[in-house]
């Protein structure tokens, strides 16, 4: 684990909810580079999962489920001016929680944007009711001034993504000699992207980890929470829909309320495949996941018109291959009409081999693609964090550092990645990434095409999602 050369000092007390695969593996960074008391860390969880792991780093473990009859009871207690609420849980309602946190005068952070129990597959909502789009248009309600830092959506992606995707463009204009100051504002990021000419960017990721023991028939395997990876699965595929799109896709739809800085698709994420690329793979097929990022750095790299109307925005969308097992996982899965396996198993300790592949592709600028992010492989991860492999730890150490940002700066209300700082961010999260690359590429999604059969084809643009997607 890197040496904590200089622990950031907090005075309040750490309420953690959840204490799955993320929340084992935050622990020990937490109490690496943040000076306080184990004592002074309450771990609330619906399980008993990770009770172990918790007790030996001297924290305290309280095992019980929230409810949106019973949180307020649970954690008002919990929480003072000054504290600290990390929610690292599922079916827990974040907005119902950053609301709590800031009446209590908390800080707070979050992987994602969570519904109560049942919000992604309720079937009496609508699709676009059902998306992150509408859980995170709620959440933005919450924005207002004077109010304690609430980050929202602070994982790996969600979150460490968005600084890859500043840092890249960056990278790419000081490679293509195209002079620019460090941008200051969020129209100053959009205008840098247009004028690079980014058309998609892709949050590309290959999981390669494996583990000794073979995934079984009605069992649900995967590097990081099961119940997280299916319900995203299950919710309707999203993206941020870019102004050079020609064609809305014939299952899609825009929503009929907020930004309309992304559309989705009237099918399951995971049941929608795109082409994409990495530096290590090359070329591959990934699940079109939902995520927040897809709609937050679009939303972010929106230029408007005088008439609001948007005149610049890049496509962007999650492209995911994760484990081989959880392929397979998800295959069933969707076999099963998205009836969830009843065992699930989560291989952090037995995984043997592999690395996970995380960057952003920003591609249609003058050197065509280029892939920013991490390379980490399951041996350095273990190296630098226990409780660990390398899908956990891309997530705890960004975690890890947005907290220490939100202490920094405790008075910004509720924040988006893309409006943090990449470069402290980044500077914080960086030892426990392992090789944080970037790499220029040929590829297109036109690459190898029409070898076996005829294909409905845009030749004249590369970039259309219509050339993009798997069909």
């Amino acid at each position: 684990m890197p040496d904590a050369t200089h622990k950031i000092p907090f005075s309040g007390r750490i309420v953690m909810i959840g204490s799955g695969s993320i929340g084992q593996g935050v622990i020990p960074l937490l109490r690496q580079h943040i000076d306080m008391p184990a004592d002074r860390v309450q771990v609330i969880s619906a399980n008993a999962g990770g009770r172990e792991v918790m007790e030996s780093h001297g924290v305290g473990f309280l095992e019980q489920t929230l409810t949106p009859g019973n949180y307020q009871d649970v954690l008002k207690p919990q929480l003072e001016a000054g504290d600290f609420l990390l929610n690292l849980s599922v079916d827990v309602s974040s907005v119902a929680l950053v609301e709590l946190a800031q009446a209590a005068g908390a800080l707070y952070l979050d992987t994602c944007i969570e519904p109560w129990l049942g919000g992604y597959t309720d079937a009496k909502l609508s699709p676009s009711l059902r998306s992150n789009y509408a859980l995170r248009e709620t959440a933005l309600k919450l924005k207002g001034h004077g109010k304690p830092t609430a980050v929202l959506t602070h994982g790996a992606n969600p979150g460490l993504v968005s600084h890859f995707a500043k840092r890249a463009l960056l990278n790419i204009a000081q490679d293509t000699g195209f002079a620019v100051e460090r941008p200051k504002t969020r129209e100053d990021w959009a205008a840098l992207a247009r004028d690079l000419g980014i058309k998609v960017i892709h949050v590309a990721e290959r999981d390669t980890q494996v583990s000794d023991r073979p995934k079984e028939v009605g069992e649900f395997v995967n590097t990081w929470s099961v119940d997280g990876f299916i319900g995203e699965g299950c919710q309707p595929a999203e993206m941020g829909w870019g102004t050079h799109e020609k064609i809305l896709p014939e299952d899609g739809a825009h929503h009929a309320f907020g930004s309309d800085a992304a559309i989705y698709l009237n099918r399951p994420g995971a049941s929608v495949r795109v082409r994409t690329w990495t530096p290590l793979e090359g070329a591959f097929h990934g699940f079109l996941i939902t995520h927040n990022e897809s709609i937050s750095l679009a939303d972010f790299l929106t230029l408007k018109d005088s008439q609001g109307v948007a005149a610049y925005r890049p496509t962007v969308h999650y492209a995911y291959h994760p484990c081989d097992a959880a392929v397979n996982s998800m295959h069933e899965l969707a076999g099963k009409n998205w009836v969830a396996q009843e065992r699930h198993r989560l291989i952090v300790d037995e995984v043997t081999s592999g690395i996970d592949e995380l960057g952003v592709l920003l591609c249609g600028h003058a050197k065509n693609a280029y892939w920013y992010g991490s390379q980490l492989s399951i041996e350095e991860a273990r190296d630098l964090a226990p409780h660990n492999n390398a899908t956990s730890l891309q997530v705890t150490a960004p975690v890890l550092a947005g907290m220490i940002w939100a202490m920094e700066n405790p008075d910004r209300g509720v924040v988006e990645p893309e409006e943090m700082d990449h470069e402290r961010v980044l500077e914080l999260a960086g030892p426990y990434l392992g090789p944080v690359v970037g790499a220029y590429g040929d590829w297109t999604p036109l690459e190898g095409r029409e070898t076996l059969f005829p294909e409905d084809l845009d030749r004249d643009d590369p970039w259309q999602f219509k050339n993009v997607r798997v069909i």
